[in-house]
C-alpha cells in the first residue's frame, strides 16, 4: 500500500494540511509540488492556475464536492479548494462551476479559508513527516 501523501496549504495567513488520494491527478500535482499562485475568489472557494495540465479523471470528477475538497479544474489548470457555496451552488451544496477531479481533502476545518482574499499568495508543499 502506498503512503499516505499529506501536503501543507498555506493561502495568506491560514494553513491546513490536506491528503491526497490515489488518482492520477493526486500523483501528477504531488510530483508537481510546491505550486505556488494567487488566490481569486469565487463564493467559497480559492483557486488558481497551475503548470500542470491533465484531463478531468472520470472516476474522481464531480460538479459537488465536500466541503474541503482538493479539486482540479481542467479548463483553468487549477488548484481548486472548496469550503462552501459558490455561485453555481444550489441551495447548500458546493458546487464548482464545472466539473473537476478530487483529488484530496483538507483534514481539519476548512472554514478557515474565508479568511483568504482574492491575491494573497498560496503556496501547496508536500508535507514534512
Amino acid at each position: 500500500m502506498a503512503a499516505t501523501r499529506r501536503v501543507t496549504i498555506t493561502a495568506g495567513s491560514v494553513q491546513r494540511s490536506a491528503t491526497l488520494n490515489a488518482s492520477t491527478t493526486a500523483d501528477a500535482i504531488w510530483q508537481a509540488l510546491p505550486l505556488e499562485g494567487r488566490a481569486n475568489r469565487w463564493g467559497d472557494e480559492i483557486y488558481f492556475s497551475t503548470a500542470v495540465s491533465l484531463a478531468l479523471e472520470p472516476a474522481h470528477a464531480s460538479e459537488v464536492v465536500p466541503a474541503g475538497a482538493l479539486g482540479y479544474w481542467p479548463p483553468g489548470n487549477a488548484f481548486c479548494l472548496f469550503w462552501g457555496r459558490t455561485p453555481a451552488s444550489r441551495g447548500d451544496e458546493i458546487r464548482a462551476a464545472s466539473a473537476v477531479t478530487v483529488f484530496g481533502q483538507v483534514d481539519d476545518d476548512p472554514q478557515a479559508f474565508g479568511a483568504v482574499r482574492s491575491g494573497a499568495q498560496v503556496r501547496i508543499e508536500q508535507a514534512e513527516e
